[in-house]
């Protein structure tokens, strides 16, 4: 009787341990289905094989190192971390970091006037605030589109 239960508690955990693994075993067939989920004839191999190899006594790493070198990396649904695949892990990072430069420096240009700062250094006194105001006022360039005096210049234009 001990040996029954023992027998099926060894089944049992063998069961676990290969739907474990299976679910992180990616279709070769179908690609978007992990073998578990799939019923194609190389995920029923698949699932037969893992089970094999449990009952053969090898570890989880072994198994899907077995799986790696025999169907390549696309079969792990978590491919490693290295060299070759590190531009793709970061390259999220590098364009959400060239997108912030790109802003701060858009926004560090806008705060600063170029125009102001020079006539500071001719004057060698720096301005009041009434004097950079109208500064500000004559050197900004007027906004972009449609304004009244473009559209007067072009209604003359016609």
């Amino acid at each position: 009787m001990e040996n029954k239960d023992d027998e099926v508690k060894k089944a049992q955990v063998v069961e676990a341990r290969a739907r474990n693994i299976s679910h992180n075993v990616r279709c070769t067939e179908c690609g978007s289905q992990s073998i578990e989920d799939s019923q194609a004839d190389i995920a029923i191999l698949l699932r037969k094989l893992i089970r094999d190899e449990i009952r053969a006594g090898k570890n989880d790493k072994e198994i899907y190192k077995k799986l790696e070198e025999d169907y390549g990396e696309t079969v792990l649904y978590a491919p490693k971390f290295d060299l070759q695949t590190a531009a793709l892990w970061l390259s999220p990072l590098l364009v959400a970091g060239a997108a912030a430069g790109v802003w701060a420096y858009k926004k560090h240009r806008q705060n600063t006037n170029v125009h102001v700062m020079a006539l500071d250094l001719v004057r060698g006194v720096p301005l009041t605030p009434k004097e950079k105001e109208t500064m500000l006022e004559l050197l900004t360039p007027p906004p972009q589109g449609v304004t009244p005096s473009s559209l007067w210049s072009w209604l003359r234009g016609r």
